[in-house]
């Protein structure tokens, strides 16, 4: 045999052996044809195999991609301008719908996509007033477009994972009457956090004065029942005090009046040497006991 013709058939051999085995990474998705029809979309990741010329085989990238979109300017439900700047994550989850519908062409689908996403953007820019487009209400909105680009996107075999909001640009007029249409919300809120505050001191104060008033009630009451108690104490101690020496009660009280009488080294009282008040004074002084 004729060893040009032999080395013709192994290299043929060869390059058939390795048309024939193709390889699928975790990141790929592998879509086998036959004679341009899809038969196979289920590959695993590692080797696989096909018949030459009979088969092909197409891989697309199975991992979030990113869309960024172009800056556009859109109105809000005020007529007023503004500039959104947004992205996109997104991912084919159906490999056979993706590539029926866009011709396997990743080109095709990211235009769809966009117009998909800037018209879901547009109305819900359009639905809302400039304050809540700027404010936290930014947050329903780009759910609302995400669940809405799923809808528009399901037959391409693919799945808007997430929609952002980079930023909200304003023009410089419409910026200054933003700024000061907040700056008005945030002062009346002010005021009415002042005025709750004002009424919240106002409650405390009042709820202070009347437990201060019950304290000093029940204090006085206490006190006075405690006064009364030992007033009737002291009087039943003098009664008794009297009705077992009446001599001696009342020699002691005599003391007590000249104890409160004379206070001073100056005093001076005029009074009848014959009193009452000068009895016991008399009495010692002569010596009577």
């Amino acid at each position: 045999m004729n060893k040009p013709l032999i080395w013709i058939a192994v290299f043929v051999l060869a390059g058939l052996g390795l048309s024939s085995v193709f390889t699928v990474t975790e990141t790929e998705y592998a879509v086998r044809f036959q004679l341009g029809k899809i038969v196979r979309t289920d590959y695993q990741p590692g080797l696989h195999f096909k018949l030459p010329l009979v088969n092909n085989v197409r891989k697309f990238d199975r991992r979030i991609l990113t869309l960024d979109t172009a800056s556009e300017r859109m109105l809000t439900s005020e007529q007023k301008f503004v500039n959104v700047d947004s992205f996109i994550k997104w991912q084919i989850v159906d490999v056979a719908n993706f590539y029926t519908s866009t011709q396997g062409n990743e080109l095709v689908a990211l235009n769809r996509l966009e117009q998909i996403i800037r018209d879901s953007m547009r109305n819900q820019i359009a639905g809302r007033t400039l304050v809540e487009v700027v404010s936290e209400e930014r947050v329903n909105i780009m759910l609302a477009i995400k669940d809405a680009a799923n809808l528009a996107t399901s037959e391409f075999g693919i799945e808007v994972v997430d929609v952002r909001i980079k930023s909200i640009e304003l023009p410089d007029d419409v910026r200054d009457s933003v700024f000061r249409r907040m700056a008005t919300d945030r002062q009346k809120e002010a005021n009415l956090l002042r005025f709750e505050g004002r009424e919240e001191n106002e409650r405390i104060r009042s709820d202070a004065d009347r437990q201060v008033q019950v304290l000093l009630a029940e204090a006085e009451r206490d006190g006075q029942r405690i006064r009364g108690e030992g007033d009737a104490r002291s009087t039943e101690i003098y009664a008794n005090a009297f009705g077992k020496d009446e001599e001696f009660y009342a020699f002691y009280r005599s003391l007590q009046a000249y104890s409160n009488t004379f206070t001073g080294n100056n005093d001076i009282m005029v009074l009848d040497p014959g009193s009452d008040f000068f009895e016991y004074f008399d009495r010692y002084r002569s010596g009577n006991n």
